[in-house]
């Protein structure tokens, strides 16, 4: 196929004997002669197309183009759709677009009502093909329940789907090859869509990342990077670190999904006393961060164990329920940004970005937020000295290194790639105590674009005393906690030595202590 249409169509028309006018007055359709106007102001967080004309020739739209985008009468007056819906009487189409391949069932698999909770996968196999397709396990709803959780960053997961990244090439496929690591790298199926990271033929950003095809990266064996000190994985299969680590010290877990948290709520975390996220959450919804806060305002305890967590805001629909939508506007580290007036979600009508730029910074939930990123490399914590006081001893029970994480199969080290610190004016609750901090990071980290906003207050020492990891403990009212690692490569540490390290005891402390005294929620 050839000659694809990619831009913005704003309410066509069909006219009978008669040349289109000039001005199109929409009361006057009968005197016009008009066969059909679709008026594409109307329905923007649907898939309806609406006749205003004689006729009623409704339609839809097709693999989710872009809606709640400036027409050609946007004055820039208002920047919400819901305000002028006529300004954004248009529709942005793509020859990229992708919502649902259609594809038939080959099987259904009917989960027994006494597996235990957990992450699985249904393996594939023909002839000398194999892939493994993830899925995740709920407790039964009226058995057993972990007193543990593993919130599974699934938004996260699919705002990446089929990223192809650039470091696609002949040593990728070397090492691929030498390692039998997963063939079926995004580079190579552009078919699939594309993920919210890329941009479509005319320039323009993907806002939107649907269930409805394959998720490439969503695999287990997959590596993202050449990482010449370990493993390159990320997302979902660097998350498999976490759970290694969990069945090798013999801890009970239920999974949650982000997705789960945004269906039910704080429902969804019911009976855990502790839940462990993974070690990417950076996409959440409004539904999914209001059930984290109210997980820990009534009680909960929280480790945090990645980075660059909780930072885009995206929207859901129950219209298109296997698809989420992202505006990348004023600030922040992306690929692409939103065009200008443009900030504001065509599924909800809600204002899109950063949740830092929605008042909800991450350092009022878990006590740190973005503050650097660098290349696919990770440092090490030094202990501060406060963390030797005997509050935190049972932290730190037989670790008397100085030195923690100097090792690790994400990087090198524990500390590294997307690094959080504390931030009192960002919200960092005064309770939060830093118990350790990275150092020694390449010069080729950079402070986040959003903290930079004053060239005189913000000078370069100041960037660089931001490129670090801090990693600390929140204690909350109610006698719960917050552990809070700064680093998306934290958990790459825990496996370590037959899992056997000063990380892994970290965590293994941690994990105990809010067992001892935690209550569920």
């Amino acid at each position: 196929m050839t000659s694809f249409f990619n831009g913005r169509l704003e309410n066509p028309a069909f006219f009978v004997g008669m040349e289109v006018p000039e001005h199109l007055d929409r009361g006057r359709s009968e005197q016009q002669k008009i066969a059909a106007l679709w008026d594409f102001g109307q329905g923007i967080d649907t898939d309806k197309i609406i006749d205003i004309g004689p006729n009623g020739l409704e339609g839809r739209t097709h693999n989710l183009p872009a809606r709640g985008v400036r027409g050609s009468r946007w004055t820039g007056r208002e920047m919400s759709w819901q305000h002028a819906p006529d300004d954004y009487a248009a529709i942005h189409f793509h020859e990229g677009d992708l919502h649902d391949c259609g594809w038939e069932t080959d099987f259904t698999f009917d989960v027994p009502r006494d597996l235990p909770s957990g992450v699985y996968g249904i393996r594939l196999r023909c002839e000398d093909a194999e892939d493994i397709i993830p899925f995740f396990v709920r407790p039964n709803s009226d058995g057993h329940k972990a007193r543990v959780a593993v919130l599974f960053s699934t938004l996260t997961y699919q705002a990446y789907c089929n990223y192809p990244r650039t470091n696609y090439g002949a040593a990728y496929e070397s090492r691929r090859d030498a390692w039998g690591s997963n063939p079926h790298h995004p580079a190579l199926y552009p078919e699939f869509g594309r993920s919210l990271y890329d941009v479509h033929a005319d320039g323009s950003g993907v806002m939107f990342s649907s269930l409805l095809r394959p998720q490439l990266l969503m695999r287990p064996g997959l590596f993202a990077y050449l990482d010449e000190k370990g493993s390159g994985l990320r997302h979902f299969a660097a998350d498999m670190h976490l759970i290694a680590w969990l069945d090798a010290k013999g801890i009970e877990i239920d999974v949650v999904t982000d997705h789960d948290l945004d269906a039910e709520g704080l429902f969804a975390l019911e009976g855990y006393a502790l839940l462990l996220t993974v070690t990417h959450p950076e996409y959440h919804t409004l539904r999914s961060l209001d059930a984290l806060q109210q997980f820990v305002d009534a009680g909960g305890n929280l480790a945090y164990l990645g980075g660059n967590g909780f930072y885009w805001r995206v929207a859901t629909s129950d219209i298109f329920p296997a698809a989420i939508e992202i505006r990348r506007g004023e600030s922040g580290v992306r690929m692409w940004e939103t065009e200008t007036g443009e900030c504001f979600h065509a599924f909800d009508g809600q204002y899109g970005g950063l949740w830092l730029k929605n008042g909800r910074p991450p350092q009022k939930l878990v006590g740190i937020g973005m503050s650097a990123h660098g290349p696919f490399t990770s440092s090490y914590y030094r202990r501060t000295q406060i963390s030797r006081e005997p509050e935190f001893a049972w932290l730190f029970d037989g670790i008397d290194d100085e030195i923690i994480g100097n090792f690790g199969l994400s990087g090198g080290g524990a500390a590294g790639f997307e690094l959080d610190v504390v931030d009192p004016s960002l919200g960092t609750p005064a309770s939060a105590i830093v118990l350790a901090s990275s150092e020694h990071h390449p010069v080729d980290y950079a402070c986040v674009p959003e903290k930079i906003w004053n060239p005189d207050l913000h000078s370069a020492e100041w960037q660089r005393n931001q490129v670090r990891a801090d990693l600390c403990l929140v204690t909350l009212p109610k006698g719960n906690c917050v552990f809070s690692t700064g680093s998306i490569m934290f958990c790459g540490s825990l496996p370590v030595n037959g899992f056997n390290n000063n990380i892994s005891r970290l965590l293994e402390n941690f994990v105990a202590g809010c067992l001892t005294k935690g209550e569920a929620i």
